[in-house]
């Protein structure tokens, strides 16, 4: 195992878990066997390219085992993965679980800087990237990380090309070969991927999950949003995401056999389509892709929205004109959450009134799952006081890939996990989110840590001084404002932003609003008054 993650320490939790009838002996790999035995030709996911069964799926996934295999990646071996969401995602990652190896989601739109950092600390030996996706070339950007990390040794895009050899490729040689892939196959105790974490510190933690526990938080999601054999999920926030993928999500919506779309985007006409012609009950948003969805629909006349029991929102703020335009146009239910990359997965019920389901993030998902409001020394707080959420249970990791330092400082003595969000208890048990106890800013669901932005605008020449704040937004939730102070020339917001994408700033870090001003204020040494600035210049 890896650092924190030492097989004493791994085998004790699991243990410990499956005595208390949370955790099976079951991988991931295992749980696709189990379902294409289960569920046989029932459609299991849907894309724009057509559809596959459960026993499909789990033949294709094999073949492309055999084929990933044959290139040299092999059991315990890190495997970037950024691909949109298309079937060949799925594909990938199950191939990548059966063979042992260990797949890295990275969002699509991560970019050079994010994703040469994730590289140096987990040593990759391949990348799987899509072409091109959304007019971006990740061909070009995938070999400078490579260039730079020697570790990868192959690049192989989704779709075939004249640089490198694709998915498809791989999956069409394999069916001619018959490898062992037992042998191979990871324990239910390993490592089965990794999630990335904005966190406080700009570059992304690195976070893994094991089989075991993955497999039961999604199962656990599913049995709380009473997802069936009957249910179809559309997946519309990248399933690089935790909370696509797991909770319920594509995994979730499998464990239960039901059938999953993948959306390629959010934008409301290709969500209308999918949920028209494949009859979707659920999916899961952000409160800034509901907000547009509900601005579309007031344009349609003609929409069947019918089949929609449900909406799943998470990751930033409802706001309650919003939630109340949502159930009256869509006809149906919503579900509010609240996730962590790291663990605990909290959703309200169907059952709770409206203003709970506005004002709360539910409960855990699991009997499992312990959590305390504490204050600033470790203290638990009565009940109704705001103070740090920290909690620990079944599906919660068990420390940052190689970084012991971080890990020291992220849990308690008794092994709870410091989440950094600021959250209270209702009365009926519910626990409110409140924001963060360190500063972020939360743009349309991502989480932007301001001191990251400013290191690199710091970087333009033209730029004596800048202090990076959230602004509150009626559609991203939070808009990144830049203030800036100028050495000689002043640059547009467009100028600036091109120089960022230029030393590889991921495009949803980038400033929506650039301001000019004399003089940072400073309340002490590092520490710019950002209230002080958007009160004098945004207020």
């Amino acid at each position: 195992m890896d650092n924190v993650q030492t097989v004493d320490i791994v085998t004790k939790f699991v243990e410990h878990y499956e005595k208390a009838g949370y955790l099976e002996q079951l991988s991931l790999a295992d749980a696709l066997k189990n379902w294409a035995d289960m569920y046989k030709g029932k459609v299991a996911l849907v894309d724009q390219t057509g559809t596959v069964t459960y026993e499909k799926l789990y033949r294709s996934a094999n073949f492309l085992a055999q084929g990933l295999l044959a290139k040299g990646i092999k059991k315990g071996d890190n495997v970037l993965v950024q691909l949109p969401n298309t079937m060949y995602f799925i594909k990938a990652c199950f191939a990548l679980f059966i063979i042992g190896a260990r797949p890295i989601l990275l969002l699509p739109t991560h970019r050079e800087k994010d994703i040469a950092n994730v590289a140096n600390l987990t040593e990759p030996v391949a990348m799987i990237i899509p072409s091109s996706f959304l007019g971006y070339d990740y061909k070009l950007m995938a070999m400078s990380v490579a260039k730079e990390q020697p570790s990868i040794v192959s690049i192989i895009t989704d779709e075939p090309n004249d640089v490198f050899i694709s998915l498809q490729e791989i999956e069409a040689e394999s069916f001619t070969q018959n490898s062992d892939l037992m042998k191979h196959q990871s324990s239910y105790k390993d490592i089965a991927l990794f999630l990335l974490s904005g966190g406080t510190t700009g570059t992304p933690k690195v976070i893994p999950r094991l089989h075991t526990a993955y497999l039961y938080n999604a199962k656990a999601a599913a049995d709380h949003c009473q997802v069936t054999q009957e249910s179809t999920y559309l997946a519309v926030l990248s399933i690089a995401h935790d909370y696509p993928l797991c909770s319920p999500g594509v995994i979730g919506t499998f464990s239960k056999g039901g059938k999953v779309v993948l959306s390629s985007t959010s934008t409301f006409d290709e969500v209308l389509g999918w949920i028209e012609r494949e009859r979707v009950t659920f999916t899961s948003i952000v409160p800034v892709i509901a907000n547009l969805w509900v601005e579309s629909l007031a344009l349609e006349e003609h929409a069947d929205l019918s089949s929609i029991e449900y909406i799943l929102l998470g990751a930033a703020k409802l706001d309650k004109k919003l939630a109340l335009q949502l159930m009256t146009q869509f006809q149906c239910q919503l579900i509010q959450g609240y996730g962590l990359g790291e663990g605990i997965t909290c959703f309200t019920s169907p059952n709770d009134d409206i203003d709970t389901i506005i004002s709360c993030q539910g409960q855990p998902i699991s009997q499992g799952d312990k959590f305390k409001i504490v204050d600033e020394d470790g203290h638990e707080v009565p009940q109704g006081q705001a103070g740090e959420l920290i909690q620990k249970g079944p599906y919660t990791f068990l420390g940052y890939y190689k970084s012991p330092d971080m890990n020291k400082k992220s849990f308690t003595a008794d092994g709870y996990f410091k989440t950094g969000d600021k959250a209270r208890v209702t009365s009926k048990g519910n626990i409110q989110i409140l924001g963060r106890v360190k500063e972020q800013i939360n743009r349309a669901g991502e989480n932007v840590i301001p001191s990251e932005v400013e290191s690199y605008i710091r970087e333009h020449t033209e730029i004596i001084d800048v202090s990076v704040a959230g602004v509150s937004d009626a559609e991203l939730g939070e808009r990144i404002c830049a203030f800036v102070v100028k050495k000689n020339k002043e640059l547009t917001l467009t100028e600036l932003c091109k120089f960022l994408t230029k030393v590889g700033v991921a495009h949803y870090k980038l400033p929506d609003q650039l301001i000019y001003v004399d003089a940072i204020p400073y309340i002490n040494v590092g520490k710019s008054d950002k209230k002080k600035l958007i009160a004098q210049y945004i207020e």
